[in-house]
């Protein structure tokens, strides 16, 4: 009797994992200002400096300089060992004139098409792939000694 009630204690608890185990967790990433807060912000009136003020600059990667805002949030739910699915994104873009003054608000999401790829763009590094004698020994032949002779 007492092995038979530790096999349905183990039975009971691997079940309660393996439930566990597919079970779908949601992710947020980012952020995007809700609708109340966009009211706030005249097309055509209203600059850069107030949309800071009013909803604050997007993220370092959302933002260029002197470029246009990007506001993007994405939600992805994982289940287990599955690949994520993203479930929802929303891109909010942001457009100046010359002057600094908002000339366009647009709100795009996955209804509007493709899922929107957010990419980072990573300058390759000049130095990969060389070993440290061959960066010092690669330095020499830049060496102008005359500089430091020069009297500017």
């Amino acid at each position: 009797m007492v092995g038979h009630s530790k096999a349905k204690l183990w039975l009971a608890g691997i079940a309660l994992v393996a439930v566990t185990a597919c079970s779908s967790i949601y992710r947020n990433h980012g952020y995007v200002p809700t609708e109340d807060e966009l009211a706030e912000i005249v097309v055509g009136v209203d600059t850069r400096a107030t949309v800071d003020d009013v909803i604050g600059a997007p993220s370092a990667g959302g933002l260029l300089e002197g470029g246009d805002y990007y506001y993007v949030r994405s939600r992805v739910k994982h289940i287990g060992m599955l690949e994520p699915q993203i479930i929802d994104r929303q891109v909010l873009a942001i457009s100046f004139d010359g002057g600094d003054v908002v000339q366009n608000i647009e709100r795009f999401g996955l209804e509007d098409g493709q899922v929107v790829p957010i990419a980072r763009r990573v300058t390759n590094s000049s130095v990969e792939g060389k070993g440290f004698l061959r960066q010092l020994l690669g330095n020499l032949g830049s060496f102008n000694p005359g500089a430091l002779l020069s009297n500017n």
